[in-house]
C-alpha cells in the first residue's frame, strides 16, 4: 500500500474478508467521540445519610464497642471483641431484610426526641455469654435452646449494660440517651418506622474465642431527624447567640395584642326559637353552674373561671388551666 491507496491485490483480500465476516480493527483516532456514560442507579438505596453523618456515628460505634469489650470482659471473664465492620443505607424493610435470622430484637426509646431505633442481636452470641457468665468455657459454640427464666433475665441485664455504654456515646455525640423499650425474639417494627424510610445500618461483629456473630443498629432517619445538624458537626457552637436571639423574639412577641374573651357557654337552637326570645325567657345552656365560664386567648383554650365582680366592674377569677405553657 502506498500512501492511503490499496492495491487491487489488497482490495480484492479486503472484500473476501468481510464476506467472511473478518473485517480488521479500525485504529484508534484522537477526535473519535465516546459515546455518552451511563450510571446505574439504585432507588431501593437511599442516600439521606451524608458522608458526615455516616463518619461521625460509625466513629462513635467504634467508641461503644471498645468501652463494651472492657466491661463484658470484665463480666464474662473471657477475651471478647467487638468491631464495626460496615455501615450502609438502606429503606427500612430492606435494612430488616439484612439481618440475620433468629436475632433479638431489642427496641430502643430516644429521648428526648421520643423516636425509636432498632439494635438486634443473634442469639448464639447471647448464649455463649450465658455460658460464660454461669461458669462454663467458650471453647464450643453453644447448642440452640429455649431461654428459660434465668436466661431472660441474665439477658436482660446483658442487653441493658450494652445499652447503657451505647448511650453513653449518642449522649456524647448528640445529646440524645437510649434505653430499653422491650426485647423480643422477633417484633412489628413497622411501628418504629415507614417501610421506605431511609435508614442507617451499623453492622458490629462479636467474637469470643474464634466464634463470631453479628449485631447491628438500625436507625431510621426520623429518629435522628430533629438532631441531624448536630451530628454532622454543622451545628452552631454558640448557643448563647441562639439563647440571646430566643430571649429577644420573646420580647418582640410579648407586647403583641391579644383579644381575651370569657365565654359562658354555646347553645344550637331552631331559628323560630330564637325569634321567640323576649324577657324572662330562660336558655338551658347544657353546663352545670358552678362549672363557671371558659376563658379564650382568640381560639384558644386557656383556662376555666368564676364570674364575679372587682368593685362596679365585671370580672373572673380563673380557677384552673386547661393547657401547659412553657
Amino acid at each position: 500500500m502506498s500512501g492511503d491507496r490499496l492495491s487491487a491485490e489488497e482490495v480484492a483480500a479486503l472484500v473476501e474478508k468481510a464476506k467472511q465476516g473478518q473485517l480488521p480493527d479500525q485504529p484508534s483516532s484522537g477526535s473519535t467521540r465516546r459515546g455518552p456514560r451511563l450510571r446505574t442507579v439504585d432507588f431501593s438505596r437511599p442516600t439521606k445519610f451524608t458522608a458526615d453523618h455516616q463518619r461521625r456515628i460509625a466513629r462513635a460505634i467504634d467508641t461503644f464497642c471498645q468501652t463494651s469489650v472492657t466491661r463484658l470482659s470484665t463480666e464474662l471473664r473471657t477475651a471478647i471483641e467487638l468491631e464495626t465492620i460496615n455501615t450502609t443505607q438502606a429503606t427500612w424493610s430492606g435494612a430488616q431484610a439484612q439481618l440475620p435470622a433468629g436475632s433479638l430484637w431489642v427496641t430502643l426509646d430516644v429521648q428526648p426526641l421520643g423516636t425509636r431505633m432498632l439494635f438486634t442481636v443473634e442469639q448464639s452470641f447471647i448464649l455463649m455469654c450465658l455460658d460464660c457468665l454461669l461458669g462454663g468455657t467458650p471453647d464450643k459454640p453453644p447448642r440452640e435452646r429455649r431461654f428459660s427464666e434465668i436466661d431472660t433475665m441474665l439477658t436482660q441485664r446483658l442487653i441493658e449494660s450494652m445499652v447503657h455504654q451505647m448511650s453513653l456515646v449518642w449522649h456524647d455525640l448528640a445529646g440524645i440517651t437510649l434505653s430499653i423499650v422491650e426485647i423480643e425474639t422477633f417484633n412489628d417494627a413497622s411501628q418504629i418506622a415507614a417501610v421506605s424510610e431511609p435508614t442507617l445500618v451499623v453492622i458490629i461483629e462479636s467474637r469470643i474465642n474464634k466464634h463470631s456473630a453479628s449485631m447491628a443498629l438500625l436507625i431510621p432517619w426520623l429518629a435522628i431527624d430533629p438532631v441531624a445538624d448536630q451530628l454532622s458537626g454543622k451545628e452552631s457552637t454558640a448557643p448563647e447567640a441562639d439563647l440571646a436571639g430566643a430571649a429577644e423574639i420573646g420580647r418582640a412577641v410579648a407586647t403583641v395584642p391579644v383579644t381575651l374573651r370569657a365565654v359562658v357557654a354555646a347553645v344550637d337552637m331552631p331559628i323560630d326559637e330564637i325569634l321567640a326570645l323576649g324577657p324572662g325567657s330562660v336558655i338551658k345552656l347544657g353546663i352545670q353552674a358552678e362549672q363557671g365560664v371558659t376563658l379564650f386567648a382568640e381560639n384558644v383554650k386557656l383556662a376555666r373561671a368564676q364570674p364575679g365582680a372587682n368593685g362596679p366592674r365585671r370580672a373572673i377569677q380563673v380557677s384552673g388551666t386547661e393547657r401547659r405553657y412553657g
